[in-house]
């Protein structure tokens, strides 16, 4: 292979489908992750795609044994953290079992990848070339709270602290590790939760609120490939921020609510949710 690689999951769609873009424009081969072979894009010579779920040990075991065979003794450049899934909903009576795979999917999946993929990155001294760079996909989630998407809100929290453990870890191989916190992008993601189940709880005027202002904030965000050319930069520099904020109207989505006394945030959440007593 004469092009230096990269390993980004979740690309059927949405920022992983336009980051694989970027990557093959600028002279990267993709191996891309699905779930389902039919689901796997069609990029050219350029783009090999792996077919694993991150929940499952087996099949990334597969996948990594794959770009192995292919790559030689090199090491990969890049191993991106794209696949994600949203579990929305009030936490009080959100199924124990959605917030079990939230966390399987969002945290656990991309450690387990991770250390699947490590080797290659340059855990192993003795691979030819520069370690790589895990670049993971958190969102605003990470750092702020909003009602009715708690196990989001959470696993991504979780996320950000993963991964600057990983990367105070990882210094010891030279292996980077950045955070990328997307606010509102066009992808389906959301399109995939639905409060319904929630109906009859005392919830339900608030939840219609919800999924408006979630609709509108889609219809609003950013174009996936903004967020797919940033986490492909992020490869190509020499020493990157450690976080990244890709938020539009960043002073009011971003700097505001975190700067702002807690108090002060749950009192507008309040009035935005209807949910004062």
């Amino acid at each position: 292979m004469t092009r230096e690689a990269v390993v980004i999951t979740g690309v059927s769609s949405g920022i992983g489908l336009a980051a694989s873009r970027a990557a093959i424009a600028v002279g990267f081969h993709v191996f891309g992750s699905v779930r389902r072979l039919e689901d796997a894009p069609e990029l050219g010579e350029h783009f090999t795609p792996l077919l694993f779920d991150v929940r499952d040990r087996d099949a990334i075991g597969v996948a990594v044994e794959q770009v192995a065979i292919s790559i030689g003794n090199a090491t990969l450049a890049g191993l991106i953290h794209n696949a994600g899934i949203a579990v929305a909903g009030p936490l009080l009576h959100v199924r124990p079992e959605e917030i079990e795979k939230q966390f399987a999917v969002n945290v656990f999946g991309v450690l387990a990848v991770t250390q699947a993929f490590a080797p290659l990155l340059g855990t192993d001294r003795t691979r030819v070339g520069k370690p790589g760079k895990i670049v993971n996909v958190s969102s605003v989630s990470g750092k702020l709270s909003f009602p009715f998407v708690g196990p989001y809100v959470a696993s991504k929290h979780a996320l950000e602290g993963l991964s600057n453990t990983l990367r105070r870890e990882l210094m010891l191989y030279g292996i980077d590790v950045v955070l990328v916190g997307p606010g509102a992008i066009r992808t389906p993601i959301w399109e995939k939760s639905n409060f319904e189940e929630f109906r009859e709880t005392d919830y339900a005027a608030s939840l219609r609120l919800a999924e408006k202002m979630m609709r509108e904030a889609a219809l609003q965000g950013m174009e996936a490939e903004a967020c797919g050319e940033l986490l492909v930069s992020i490869l190509r520099r020499r020493r990157p921020k450690t976080r990244y904020a890709l938020v539009r109207h960043s002073l009011l989505h971003w700097y505001l609510p975190r700067i702002l006394p807690e108090r002060w945030v749950d009192a507008i959440l309040a009035r935005q949710f209807r949910l004062m007593r």
